[in-house]
């Protein structure tokens, strides 16, 4: 076999593979085997038919035309390999010349990944917000947690502002009352922002055993998005009492003996949550950085396969998961049709970027993933997934996914490797230190999100 490659463009190659008939030999055994197995002659055994008489009977053509499709996959992988591509999806295949006894020759065309050059990364400079906890935000984290602990008891007075109200519901449209449109005893904070508009007014100032009637359009159920009617009546008015902030209040939230004990936590909670977000928003500023330093050509059928598959995840899976069209979302989000497709095709580019210009990088720095590093990406991806680790293991394994969860721990430290070369100052002008950090995972999150790997999983 003799091949050659032409460069079409920088992502696209055509190969034009010249085969010898004796080559074909096994290929051309295995269709007389076959066919022997499926037709029957008067005179022969089934699967005892002379080749001569199957030529006669059913054509040399048919033959050969089984025997090309056997032996093309082979020969096009071996030419394939003789060329040391990097191919992309599947090539389209163009029989020149079939001479029985003689050649045969071949034409495939065939996406490619394209030769990228890494740049120099050590100069990447970026900006991230600094790390300060405030005593608002102590006393705004204590607070909810207070919240948890409130208590309510019944009242007998107007409902206000804070109460839990427990009420009966009746939504009409157009007279007519909504098989899904009556609940009872359901449970609702004034102010909570929940269940209708409209809601938090009428209740406002009914006691027990009073009700009010305003009009509101409906969130769900199967007049979604119409206006109705809506009775409302209050059963019960409690009034919520929260726990005072003393040490008591400590010591039943928390394992803390004293009120400054618990705040001191929470202020070191926070701190540690500030500094992940500060970490995962450098992997994100050093990763577009990176991205602007480098000229990625963009293969169009991969990027309108990654596009579809987008598009097809979100209305098939995670709209559909909250019982939304893409109209209606569409509609919620503010924006048109075609600037959603920009945005999504946008959003695509940059997720085959980022993969080719790390994939290079884990090449470039002769980067490995361990079995550790790949099991603790294994039980997050599996936690994500609302699986468990053997679960998602197994799924992982029966689906061929493995190299595609190495592939993403391999870009992930790529990521941290440019992370580590990279100057990160907060806003403070401070540099900031991540070697504290888990720059791996975090780093594969990024890269997950950037590529639209996390929401792929999740479909």
């Amino acid at each position: 076999m003799k091949s050659a490659v032409e460069t079409l463009n920088p992502t696209r190659v055509r190969l034009t593979v010249e085969v010898p008939f004796e080559e074909l030999k096994d290929s051309l055994d295995a269709a007389y085997k076959k066919i022997n197995q499926q037709v029957t002659v008067k005179g022969f055994r089934k699967g005892k038919i002379p080749a001569r008489v199957i030529d006669q009977r059913f054509g040399r053509g048919a033959v050969l035309e089984e025997a090309v499709n056997d032996a093309l996959p082979k020969f096009y992988t071996e030419a394939v390999n003789e060329a040391e591509l990097n191919v992309l999806g599947q090539p389209e295949v163009d029989i020149t010349e079939l001479k029985d006894g003689e050649t045969l020759n071949f034409t495939a065309e065939v996406d490619v990944r394209p030769a990228i050059e890494i740049p120099d990364y050590s100069g990447i400079e970026v900006e991230v917000d600094a790390v300060e906890v405030t005593d608002e935000d102590v006393e705004k984290s204590v607070e909810q947690l207070r919240e948890r602990f409130a208590s309510t008891t019944p009242v007998e007075r107007a409902a206000a502002e804070g109460d839990v109200l427990t009420i009966d519901l009746e939504a009409k449209v157009d007279g007519e009352v909504l098989e899904d449109g009556v609940a009872s005893g359901v449970s609702y904070t004034i102010g909570s922002g929940e269940l209708l508009d409209g809601i938090d007014e009428a209740v406002t100032g009914l006691e027990a055993g009073g009700e009010a009637t305003f009009t509101s359009q409906l969130k769900g159920g199967s007049a979604e998005g119409k206006d109705a009617e809506v009775t409302v009546k209050v059963t019960q008015v409690a009034a919520r009492e929260l726990p005072e902030l003393d040490d008591e209040f400590a010591q039943l939230a928390s394992e803390f003996d004293t009120l400054d004990e618990l705040k001191a936590d929470s202020r070191k909670r926070l701190e540690n949550m500030k500094q992940y977000d500060q970490a995962t928003q450098a992997q994100e500023r050093v990763l577009e950085k990176l991205l602007e330093l480098v000229e990625v050509p963009v293969p169009e059928k991969l990027l309108e396969d990654e596009v579809n598959t987008r598009k097809h995840n979100l209305e098939h899976h995670q709209l559909g998961q909250m019982g939304l069209d893409l109209a209606k979302y569409l509609e919620i989000q503010g924006k048109s049709a075609e600037e959603f497709d920009a945005e999504t095709r946008e959003q695509a580019v940059k997720g085959i970027k980022t993969q080719f210009v790390l994939d290079e990088l884990v090449n470039k720095e002769k980067l490995n993933v361990n079995q550790e590093e790949l099991t603790e990406h294994l039980m997050r991806r599996a936690a994500s997934s609302g699986m468990s680790p053997d679960q998602f293991a197994q799924a992982v394994v029966e689906g061929g996914q493995v190299p595609m969860l190495v592939g993403e721990v391999a870009r992930g430290k790529a990521l941290a490797v440019v992370v580590e070369a990279a100057t990160v100052k907060d806003t403070n002008g401070e540099v900031v230190d991540l070697s504290d950090e888990d720059e791996t995972e975090t780093a594969t999150e990024v890269v997950e999100a950037a590529e639209g790997t996390d929401e792929k999983s999740e479909a």
